[in-house]
Parts: C-alpha cells; structure tokens; sequence
C-alpha cells in the first residue's frame, strides 16, 4: 500500500494552526491529526497509505489480518474451504448489511474482486489476474476458482484495496460520487468529506459488528506540518496524531497527559533511483550509489536510535525476511572509483525532497552530505508534499526518499509492485530485469514453503545486486494520544482497530 500523498491544500495548513475546540471535545468523536488528506474513497485507485488507513475501518474485507500482524481471519467471510487441487475457494460470506440498509450479498463481493482485476482505473490488477471466475453460488456463497495455484491467494483477499463494495451502489453512482461518498461495510460511514481539511467519519449501525464500536465517529484532520500537529495533541486540540517526528519522542513521552506508541511495523524507507535517468541506468553507477551513503549514520541521526538499518526489500520480521542478505559497507573512495570507471564522474543528480517533513529534509541534508565525499553533486528540490507525488509518477526526479509498508502478510505484493515489471514501472523506478521478472512470477505459484523460501531469499539478492533502490532503514509506528484515549493502536501492517478505540 503504499506510501506517500497526493494533495494537501491549503485549507489543511489553515486548520493546522488552530481546531475547532468543539471538534476535540466532542463525546465519543475521536480526532485524529495527520499530515495529509485522502485522495479518494474508491479502493481500487490508490497505494497510499492515507487512503487505506481510512478505508480499513469504512469498509470490510471477506479475510483480515489479526491484530498481531501475523495471521488471517474470518472478515465478511465468516469461513472458506480451498479445493485440493488449489483451485477452487469457496467463501461463506455472513448474514450483514452495507451502511444503506441493503443486504451485502455474494455478488457484491464477485462484483468487488472482478472490478479490481479489470477495471482500466485499477492499480492492483496485477494481483488478481490469477483469478478465473468469480461467482455467487447463492446469496452468500461465493465461488472462486483460479486460473492456477496461488500461494498468497488469500492474503490478497485481505488487501484493503479488495474491500467488498456495493454492486448496485457503485453501478448507480458511478465511480466518482462512490469514491467521494462510499456506502460503507465497515464500522464507520463517511459522513463529510472536507478536501484539504477533514474527513469526518460515523459510525455504521449496520456494521456487523456494531456492537463492538465505542466511538460516535472518527475524524482525520490534515494538519501538514509536524510540530504543529504535535502542539495540537499537547494542546488538548487533537485527541491523536499520527507520525510523531523522531525528534520529538523523548520529549513527549514526559508529558504528564500523552501517550506514545510506539508499535512494531513493517515500515521501510529506501532511496529511489530513477533508472531511466541517463547513468543512473548502469548498475555499477547505482552500486556505488549504495557505497557512498552511510545508512548507520541516517539511522543514529535521523531516528534518534528507533530505527535499523535495512538490508532487503523485504523488511525484518516478514515472510521470507533474509538476514544474510548484502549489506554493503559505506566506502566515499570505492563508490569514486567505481563512478569513474563507469564514465559517470562528477555525477549530477536531482533530489527530490518534500518541504516541511522534518525527516525528510535531514536525511537529504545528510545524504547529499555524502555523496558529496564520492564526487556526486545532489541538488536539493524541495517541493510541497502536493506536488512530490505527482513527480514521482512521472519520473521527474532522480533520487527520493520514499518509504513502503506491507499490505498484506505474503511478500508477493510488494515484489510484485517493485520487482515484478507492473504497471507502475516498479514502484516508480523503471527497474528492469528479465530474470527478476519471472522468478517474480514463479514464486507466486510455488506452494511448497522451503522452495518458495528460496525463491524469495534469491529475489532479494537479486534485488541488491542490481540496486533496485537504496534500503535505508525499517523503523516502528509512532503515535501518540491524550491520555483518555485507550487502544489506539496499529498491527504490523498499518491497520488502526478503530472499532476498540475508546475514548474516555
């Protein structure tokens, strides 16, 4: 899912600097501050966390991961049977309904997972081409059956992209005003969407678990800058506030009336290169790359000692993790050495930075430090978060800082997106190897552990061998909450519980 914005306007720097205290202190309405706002309610047109962080508690998936992080469990499927050959699931969905009052059916689910694998406007179609038909037997049966087998299957059921919407919903809508309103299957509804300022969710009797929400409704408010968003929190302005700055943990943490979590993740921040960009398409140029930046240094400085220093694409912790994988020292003279020898000395590059993220701009400040000792000149472009993503999409950058965590607990996703030649050029980089690109593709479809084990332990080599990217570092989630806040937390995988928050 992943991994920046898309547009802040200036209605949320606005509403940064002073919330509504009626906002705050409203019974059972939770307030949460975040850097930036939604882009859209349609689960199938974004990889943004912004978006799937909200959308996890407005819709339902047929399975869910566990709070642990570690497992799948019942969801709007309230039990499945996989056939022996692999091919076929079969997928009881339970007695519910969407936040209209219409009946959630098998058909909506068939609907959800077929408009994901063919609508043109999908970014997770990839994942779901392995699917053959998909089809409700009766009004909660729903059928599915696979073209071939497909070891993370399930966990793609559990993507919050893959959440079930509403068939007649969406048909009569559109996809527009749906993505703008949704009709939930989730615990909350959205009940206004203010672009730029605030999303201001309630919550959803009809959800099958009602029962189980204290809160009234959630609001996530767009409050860009860091401190600003932190002082809200101390203030009393905001009941929450997601990523708190490394610099600010310790000095939180004495506050009398705050909480600070601090929960394992499967976050990792990485330096992209964009391969398409003259030199950088050599890989001795990006190997040097690699030498010339001291990771244990952005570690010490920038996270303050909550982060480590990362070795693979696949973050520490996760299926298949490889902790032998290489880890190349950090060596100014090699990297020069080898940047001669490709042609590229006196490289010039272009940073692209998101202005007013604190982390942000001292990891460039540090690695442009660095690169410099290696004869690389890194011009700094700080850019309004706005505008960062767009760049990235289309190329225009040719180093930035970007981070990922897992959507679901099989690695196929993320190396698929980053390795797997999809749709998105992988993951922005223009990354390409042919060889990559289809063990990629049959480790997908190998079932038995240790083989697939292997497969994945190899990508990862691979994968740093040709200097997809520059892992730079996997770090915890960090949050912090008033003290009348209970439960206000989130598994490996970013997913907030929302439905067990409760505010006192």
């Amino acid at each position: 899912m992943t991994k920046r914005w898309k547009s802040i306007g200036l209605a949320a720097m606005l509403a940064g600097l002073t919330l509504s205290a009626s906002y705050a202190e409203a019974a059972g309405v939770l307030t949460i501050g975040r850097r930036e706002d939604s882009t859209t309610f349609d689960p199938i047109k974004t990889a943004q966390n912004i978006d799937n962080w909200v959308f996890s508690n407005v819709y339902d998936v047929l399975i869910r991961v566990d709070k642990t992080g570690t497992k799948l469990e019942p969801g709007l499927a309230e039990s499945w049977t996989v056939s022996d050959d692999g091919l076929t699931y079969t997928l009881t969905i339970r007695d519910t309904k969407f936040s209209d009052g219409s009946l959630l059916t098998a058909e909506d689910a068939a609907y959800s997972l077929l408009r994901i694998r063919d609508d043109p406007a999908s970014l997770w179609s990839d994942s779901y081409k392995v699917i053959d038909t998909a089809v409700a037997t009766d009004a909660h049966t729903l059928t599915i059956k696979l073209k071939n087998p497909s070891a993370p299957f399930l966990s793609t059921l559990a993507l919050p992209n893959a959440s079930v919407i509403s068939k007649k919903g969406m048909e009569s809508l559109g996809a527009e005003a749906y993505g703008e309103k949704p009709i939930a299957s989730g615990a909350f509804v959205v009940d206004e969407w203010r672009r730029g300022d605030r999303v201001i969710l309630k919550k959803n009797p009809n959800f099958w678990e009602a029962d189980r929400v204290k809160l009234d409704g959630v609001e996530w408010i767009s409050v860009p800058d860091d401190n600003t968003r932190m002082l809200n929190v101390q203030a009393g302005e905001l009941d929450a506030a997601i990523f708190v700055p490394f610099s600010r943990v310790e000095e939180l943490k004495k506050d009398p009336n705050l909480n600070v979590d601090i929960d394992a993740s499967t976050r990792e921040d990485h330096l992209l290169i964009n391969h398409a960009h003259g030199a950088l398409g050599k890989k001795e140029v990006r190997q040097a790359l690699d030498l010339a930046i001291d990771k244990k240094a952005i570690v010490d400085t920038v996270t303050f000692g909550q982060g480590t220093v990362a070795n693979s694409y696949i973050p520490k912790g996760a299926l298949y993790y490889y902790a032998d994988n290489l880890q190349r020292p950090y060596d100014p003279a090699k990297a020069k050495e080898m940047l001669a020898a490709a042609g590229a000395s006196d490289l010039t590059l272009n940073y692209v930075v998101r202005a007013g993220d604190e982390v942000d701009e001292q990891t460039a400040v540090l690695v442009q430090q660095q690169l410099q000792k290696a004869g690389i000149t890194a011009n700094l472009q700080k850019v309004d978060p706005s505008q960062e993503w767009d760049m990235l999409v289309a190329g225009d950058y040719d180093i930035s800082v970007n981070y990922w965590t897992n959507d679901i607990l099989d690695p196929d996703q993320k190396t698929t997106f980053v390795l797997g030649h999809d749709s998105n050029n992988n993951y922005l980089t223009n990354y390409k190897n042919e060889a990559v690109k289809e063990l990629v593709a049959k480790a997908r479809l190998e079932l038995d552990p240790k083989k697939r084990e292997e497969m994945y332990v190899n990508l990862q080599r691979m994968g740093k061998d040709d200097v997809n990217w520059i892992d730079l570092y996997y770090s915890p989630y960090i949050n912090v909450s008033r003290k009348n806040i209970d439960n206000f937390h989130q598994n490996p995988l970013g997913r907030f519980f929302l439905e067990d928050t409760v505010k006192n």
